[in-house]
């Protein structure tokens, strides 16, 4: 039962994931965090940083480790072909339809009218991981006086240093990642 449970997360993550990783993360963590309670809010973040640092997409490599960590490599598969299952039968539908009708308007008004929601997507996954890394919490807290300042500061510096250097984000990623090994054993 834990197998089709996972399928059936992951169908649903990859069919509904318009828009690449950044946003099928609300949706990951709607299934994994708040349905299914395979994982904490913590571990779900956890997940994130080591799926974004590892090579290939987001949601595939969340199912790996969720289906890994819920049913072992079995478990791993399965939720791996759940996600990638609907993405490859939507493509190549839409491929056919796209190349079929891609001189009329309406085709080229159905894209422009899917970029806001994307944008609205991605930005509430970023913003639901910054509360949690600086807050430790999954929602807004009511008490905005709980923040973490180790936390705050790190992500402030990381903000600054990939906006105005442009550095890679690999690198402030590795500097961030030493910066709070640093910050966090000394307070």
């Amino acid at each position: 039962m834990i197998y089709l449970e996972l399928f059936w997360s992951y169908f649903q993550i990859g069919l509904f994931s318009i828009g690449g990783g950044y946003a099928a993360m609300p949706l990951i963590q709607h299934q994994v965090v708040e349905i299914h309670s395979w994982l904490t809010m913590t571990q779900f973040a956890d997940i994130v940083t080591i799926a974004e640092m590892t090579p290939g997409p987001i949601a595939i490599n969340s199912a790996t480790f969720v289906g890994t960590l819920v049913a072992g490599v079995p478990g791993a598969i399965i939720a791996t072909i759940g996600c990638i299952f609907p993405s490859c039968v939507i493509v190549m539908t839409l491929a056919y339809i796209y190349y079929r009708f891609r001189g009329l308007s309406v085709m080229q008004g159905i894209l422009a009218g899917l970029r806001p929601a994307v944008v609205a997507m991605i930005a509430s996954a970023g913003i639901t991981l910054f509360i949690n890394a600086v807050y430790g919490a999954s929602a807004l807290p009511s008490d905005l006086t709980t923040i973490n300042p180790i936390s705050l500061v790190i992500f402030i510096g990381a903000l600054i240093v990939l906006r105005r250097w442009k550095v890679n984000p690999i690198k402030a990623m590795i500097g961030a990642g030493a910066a709070g090994l640093i910050l966090f054993s000394i307070f």
